[in-house]
């Protein structure tokens, strides 16, 4: 009797699941793929679609080109997931059963109580969200003039905000749009937590970009027209994009497992396994047990390697074997700037910290190398030279 296995989600941690699933388990288990969207989004260049939408076709993968024909997809929303019945209810209130569940639903962002934030800012998590802050980008510049430029805020000093302000100043300078870029972290620096020398190489060619960095102060209340920063600073906007944290997905928080409360991400061991066995979570939406106090980063690069050993596991639970633990161990960290890119920490490289020509082909062939690895050479060379 074969068993059920059922998968969550189409971004880095469900599609690269999908691939080491079906490459582990064959022909002893029936998988089923659920997400929302028929595709695959290359999540960490969909900030390309803020200046150019065209990118689009390059960074999203129709599901069926990724999965083996013997999987079975269904687009649908996940409304809820029962444990105690082992079903997973979806927005159609149809249910599908599983006997083993991989939830891989990534992340919302996370507001935190700001009072309206959620209401008046884009945020980046999907494509739709990008080709919005390009629509807005674009309309705002066009009511705009050189007296009287648009005033874009972007909240947030993550590898997001970074990217999307590049992003937009780029905008800026290939139509000679009238906009002021403003990057706002309420932490004392840039990409904050890292390495001094990377956030200075970051905060330098966002400066080459006019955009205006503005740190140490954290945003506190927004309306229609005005940021409220920190006791006194006021910032009009026409454009806000928030980029400042992540929580677990809405169908997350009322599932019967073990969570961080606070944001509904779910805890699993170092092997991916929840507190049920039969339940297993990786990407953004779980807390992964590593060595040491921290689970393991919220980031693309872990995702997807993760999702290249869950496989493993998951097969390995079917068939009574015990599981191996996994640690996240980066490969370093490229951080696009507009044009221009930021590495950091890189593997075998003998400079901590390096930008230029270098940076940006290395940041180009992280991409090609995950797209490659879901659907093959040929897709990642035809991406190549838009990202």
């Amino acid at each position: 009797m074969t068993d059920d296995v059922v998968v969550l989600g189409s971004g880095y941690a469900g599609a690269g699941a999908i691939k080491s699933l079906e490459s582990e388990v064959g022909s002893d288990a029936d998988i089923t793929w659920i997400s929302d969207v028929d595709y695959h989004l290359v999540l960490h260049e969909s900030h390309r679609c803020i200046r150019d939408p065209s990118i689009q076709e390059k960074i999203t993968i129709p599901v069926e080109d990724i999965k083996s024909p013997s999987t079975r997809f269904v687009q649908s929303e996940v409304e809820d997931i029962h444990t105690d019945d082992r079903t997973v209810e979806l927005a159609d209130d149809s249910e599908v059963d599983y006997d083993y569940l991989l939830v891989a639903l990534g992340s919302q962002t996370a507001f935190f109580g700001i009072d309206g934030l959620e209401q008046h800012a884009h945020t980046l998590k999907g494509l739709d969200d990008a080709l919005g802050i390009h629509e807005d980008v674009k309309e705002a510049a066009r009511e705009a003039s050189q007296s009287d430029p648009a005033q874009v805020v972007v909240g947030g000093a993550g590898l997001s905000g970074i990217q999307s302000a590049g992003e937009i100043a780029e905008f800026r300078d290939d139509h000679r749009a009238p906009i002021d870029i403003h990057l706002v972290e309420g932490l004392d620096e840039i990409f904050p937590g890292n390495d001094p020398e990377v956030q200075g190489a970051l905060r330098k060619r966002l400066e080459a970009l006019d955009v205006n960095i503005m740190t140490g102060e954290f945003i506190g209340e927004v309306d229609e027209e005005t940021v409220y920063i920190g006791d006194e600073t006021e910032l009009d906007y026409d454009v806000l994009l928030w980029t400042g944290g992540i929580t677990g997905q809405d169908a997350v928080a009322d599932v019967d497992l073990e969570q961080d409360e606070r944001n509904h991400r779910i805890n699993t061991g170092m092997n991916f396994q929840t507190e049920d066995e039969r339940v297993f979570a990786i990407g953004d939406c779980a807390l992964i047990d590593q060595p040491g106090e921290n689970p393991a980063p919220p980031t693309a690069e872990a995702a997807w390697e993760a999702a290249d050993h869950v496989g493993k596991n998951m097969a390995r639970a079917m068939r009574g074997q015990p599981l191996d633990d996994w640690t996240f161990k980066s490969k370093g960290t490229a951080i696009s700037v507009g044009e221009d890119a930021v590495a950091h920490d890189v593997m075998f490289m003998p400079m901590e910290t390096f930008g230029g020509f270098l940076a940006r082909n290395l940041k180009k062939a992280i991409a090609a190398r995950w797209i490659s690895s879901i659907t093959g050479p040929g897709r990642a060379m035809k991406a190549w030279p838009d990202m």
